[in-house]
């Protein structure tokens, strides 16, 4: 009887393939991203533009004028480079910190704050010490500086339960006024006719360039970073558990792993490494503290992380996109009439249509 029932049942229909995902599919994956961000960067441009005729000002030549002035002139490629190296580390300042669920808008704070403890050891140790002491100094003071200042707001976190997002905001203006204070008082140079200026570093104390070129070694600082936080992230224990803690804490700390410790740590390096970005204003750029030191670096940071979706190798990229439209405020100011601060609303349109078209859609079933 079951060899009858056997015969007279039906075959069963061959497995089907499974769905092709060789080059071909990833290669109309990558381009279908490639559209949309294309798309998504003509659509910042173009809502620019609007603005821009809004303003009285012709569009296709205030474009005209950006192109021309930041990427066609001598030298301005450099000026980039320089300005987008510490816009990467403060990005890393925030890029570390998102991979554990936090978000760190203290970019701008700890970047003063370790720009006021280097420049505090230039001004106390010149007099006494070799100058490659004083640096590597510098380089510690800043890097804890920055490190301890997000600190503050790790430990209310943690502690108290207050959101990172909101005091590391409101320490940036701790940190402003902080430099000020010491600008103004015990630190102002006395030579500075009138400025509010500390006294401007030793020519020793400043970063060493390229033969060649102005770009300084804080640029190559800015790109190992930017290596050994991917390498952290993607290719260690520490970053996988930082991963973990991000997607879920509650099923982390059930699974034993040290919440507490990695939240902390992660902020912790943040903090450093914006730190490390005020060194690097301070002695590769600005060289004394001022009124408007580092100013927008931390909040263009934050934009740059975002833009690069926390990724620390494309980060360098954004930061690159970022400190070009930066540059090219003084064009628009001079050429078209236009304040120097409207390319802050190209950056924050360009990241608006970025984030808003790139992300990737919920398929419904």
């Amino acid at each position: 009887m079951s060899q009858e029932v056997e015969k007279s049942a039906p075959p069963l229909p061959p497995p089907s393939a499974p769905p092709a995902t060789g080059g071909r599919g990833r290669f109309v994956s990558r381009g279908s991203t490639l559209l949309r961000w294309v798309g998504a960067l003509i659509a910042g441009l173009v809502v620019f533009g609007a603005f821009v005729l809004a303003n009285g000002a012709d569009p296709f030549a205030v474009y005209a004028d950006i192109w021309t002035s930041t990427l066609t002139q001598p030298g301005q490629f450099q000026q980039i480079v320089l300005r987008a190296a510490p816009i990467a580390l403060a990005g890393l300042a925030v890029v570390v910190p998102a991979r554990a669920g936090l978000v760190n808008v203290g970019g701008e704070g700890q970047l003063i704050i370790g720009a006021v403890a280097a420049a505090g050891v230039a001004l106390w140790l010149t007099p006494v010490a070799s100058p490659w002491l004083v640096m590597l100094l510098m380089v510690l003071a800043a890097i804890v500086a920055g490190a301890a200042w997000a600190g503050i707001a790790a430990a209310m976190r943690l502690v108290v339960k207050v959101n990172e997002a909101v005091t590391t905001l409101l320490l940036n203006y701790v940190a402003l006024y902080s430099m000020l204070f010491l600008i103004l008082g015990p630190w102002k140079d006395p030579a500075a006719l009138g400025q509010s200026t500390s006294v401007e570093l030793n020519d020793a104390m400043k970063l060493p360039v390229f033969a060649g070129t102005a770009i300084h070694v804080g640029v190559a600082l800015a790109v190992v970073a930017a290596g050994a936080v991917w390498f952290a992230l993607s290719r260690t224990t520490w970053g996988f558990r930082l991963s973990v803690v991000g997607g879920n804490a509650e099923a982390a700390r059930r699974a034993g792993l040290p919440v507490v410790t990695l939240l902390l740590t992660a902020l912790l390096i943040g903090g450093a490494l914006a730190g490390l970005a005020g060194f690097i204003q301070l002695a590769g750029m600005e060289y004394k503290l001022r009124p408007t030191f580092g100013l927008t670096i931390g909040y263009v940071a934050f934009l740059a992380s975002w833009l690069s979706r926390h990724k620390p190798l494309p980060l360098l990229i954004a930061s690159l996109v970022l400190a070009a439209i930066a540059v090219s405020g003084n064009s628009l100011q001079i050429g078209s009439g236009l304040p120097a601060a409207s390319v802050n609303i190209l950056m924050g349109l360009v990241l608006l249509a970025v984030l808003g078209w790139t992300s990737p859609r919920k398929v419904r079933s």
